[in-house]
C-alpha cells in the first residue's frame, strides 16, 4: 500500500516500501502558474534531505524542488522534459519528478499527512 506524505515546501512523497516518488503539490503548481520547464536530478545521484534536487520554472518564477528524504535517485520522469505543463494538469499524478531509494525511513517522521498539509495551506 502506498502512503502519501507532504513537506512544508509543498512537495509530496508517495511511499512504497523504501522507494519514495516525489513531486510538487497541486497547491504549489497553482502558486507557480504555467510551468514552462522542469530540470530533474540525474539518475544515480545521491541526495541529502533538504538539498535542492530539481528546478521548476514557470512564467512567474523559478523554484527549487527539495529532496524530502536522503537517498539515491532511481528514476526521473522524462515526460516532464517534453511536456512541463503536465505539472499544471496533473501535479500529484503523471507529473511526478523523481523516485528515490530512501536511506533512512525515520526521516519521514517530520512530514505531514494530507489533513495536516491541507491545514498548512489553508
Amino acid at each position: 500500500m502506498t502512503t502519501t506524505l507532504y513537506t512544508s515546501d509543498h512537495e509530496w512523497l508517495a511511499i512504497d516500501g523504501d522507494v519514495a516518488t516525489v513531486g510538487i503539490t497541486d497547491y504549489a503548481q497553482s502558486q507557480l502558474g504555467d510551468v514552462v520547464f522542469v530540470e530533474l536530478p540525474k539518475v544515480g545521484r545521491s541526495l541529502k534531505k533538504a538539498e535542492a534536487a530539481a528546478v521548476v520554472e514557470s512564467v512567474k518564477a523559478a523554484s527549487d524542488v527539495y529532496a524530502p528524504v536522503t537517498g539515491e535517485v532511481l528514476e526521473t520522469n522524462d515526460a516532464l522534459a517534453a511536456e512541463p505543463a503536465l505539472v499544471n494538469s496533473d501535479a500529484q499524478g503523471k507529473a511526478w519528478f523523481f523516485k528515490v531509494r530512501m536511506a533512512d525511513k525515520s526521516e519521514l517522521g517530520g512530514l505531514m499527512d494530507e489533513a495536516a498539509y491541507k491545514a498548512h495551506t489553508a
